[in-house]
């Protein structure tokens, strides 16, 4: 397969079918789709159209079973092998026995990194994440909003390119929600990582994206690539404006459009 230098993650003709006692389950079909280096691309579609599903098969948590997809011009598994990206989980994941900073740490210290780059790096991803002197803290300690904060800073430190989010902020309150939208987002400038992002929140979606992808009901398929007009700087006001809520129509629309072509 051809990739471009600035192709992050190439899927071709992608699908994906799992083998059970009630016989096949078509997760992913027919599934064509680049990411190019710093976009945000949301996937957004109705439960069990194979968004977080196409998201594990970046992590290469998931096999493909038909088509051809590379991450940073490799299989999946050469890029898992690699650490090419970190993964964001819905929960946060943290161990509740181990303080934040060796909660982030975790990964380091499985890469074998000395204990004064573990330092550096926590110090690093805890500020980036606006979480500086909350390092000596349980989770159990935390808010649900900064546990997942301390969750995407795990994922940071080990400073891989890309950054894989499993719908990380929809448990939680809408107030709480906002904020990290916009911490998000500084984030993603002050950092220029490639971020994929599954959620199911329209305003999300077209709120943090350059590109919204829009999935059908399963078996998965992309029916619109919407690529946003919106300038990079947003403040949470911007949803307001006649720009976001056409964007958000389109979205709706090609949601729409996903559910009568299956029926």
């Amino acid at each position: 397969m051809s990739v471009t230098s600035l192709s992050v993650v190439s899927a071709r003709k992608l699908g994906l079918t799992f083998e059970t006692g009630d016989g096949p389950v078509h997760a992913l079909s027919n599934v064509d789709l680049e990411v190019s280096k710093g976009d945000f691309v949301s996937f957004i579609g109705p439960s069990g159209c194979g968004k977080t599903t196409f998201l594990r098969v970046i992590a290469d948590l998931e096999k493909n079973t038909d088509g051809e997809i590379t991450v940073n011009g490799m299989t999946p598994e050469e890029a898992r092998k690699s650490r090419s990206y970190g993964y964001v989980f819905q929960a946060p994941a943290l161990y509740p026995w181990r303080t934040i900073e060796k909660n982030i740490a975790l990964p380091l210290e499985i890469m074998g990194h000395s204990a004064a780059e573990r330092g550096k790096r926590i110090e690093r991803t805890l500020d980036l994440v606006n979480l500086s002197g909350f390092g000596k803290k349980y989770p159990w300690q935390l808010s649900g909003g900064m546990q997942q904060r301390a969750s995407i800073a795990r994922a940071l430190a080990f400073d891989a390119d890309l950054l894989l989010m499993d719908e990380p902020f929809g448990a939680l309150d809408e107030i709480v929600r906002d904020h990290l939208n916009e911490q998000l987002l500084k984030l993603w400038a002050r950092t220029e990582k490639t971020i994929c992002f599954v959620t199911h929140s329209i305003p999300e979606a077209v709120y943090l994206s350059t590109r919204i992808v829009v999935m059908s009901p399963r078996p998965g398929r992309v029916t619109d690539i919407i690529e946003s007009t919106l300038p990079k700087e947003r403040p949470l006001e911007i949803r307001e404006t006649p720009e976001f809520l056409e964007i958000a129509h389109r979205v709706r629309e090609g949601l729409r459009a996903g559910h009568s072509y299956e029926e």
